[in-house]
């Protein structure tokens, strides 16, 4: 099947150096081309002042999103939230892990699918 989905990039960015937040949506934006990427909307340094507006934009974008595709290497609290905010919205959600992650029951619970790479999941979203 041919991919077909809007896919927003979830994952830690709250007190993330560049090579933590930016690097790895780089990368899956080069196999994926329908990416929404809240780190165009770069608030580090500035979130106490703009939190509302972070906030309501990633809502925005997640709902106008088909998949949320997770990058849990950290746990943050913005990102669970967003995938509350997903599953809330019956919006699937795919999460990448190393194999030995200790994953909440919370996050096992809200994930549609858990991967141990980028490429499991956009094999996994392809398939949608």
């Amino acid at each position: 099947m041919k991919y077909i989905r809007t896919v927003y990039l979830c994952g830690p960015i709250n007190g993330c150096a560049d090579n933590e937040c930016i690097d790895w949506r780089e990368v899956v934006k080069h196999r994926l081309h329908d990416t929404i990427d809240p780190m165009r909307r770069d608030y580090r340094g500035r979130e106490a002042e703009y939190y509302s507006e972070i906030v309501e934009l990633d809502k925005a974008d997640i709902a106008a999103s088909g998949v949320v595709l997770v990058n849990y290497d950290k746990p943050s609290v913005g990102t669970s939230m967003e995938i509350l905010w997903a599953w809330l919205h019956k919006i699937p959600v795919v999460v990448v892990c190393c194999e030995d992650a200790s994953i909440s029951p919370w996050l096992r619970y809200h994930a549609s699918k858990i991967v141990h790479s980028f490429d499991e999941a956009i094999d996994w979203i392809e398939v949608l």
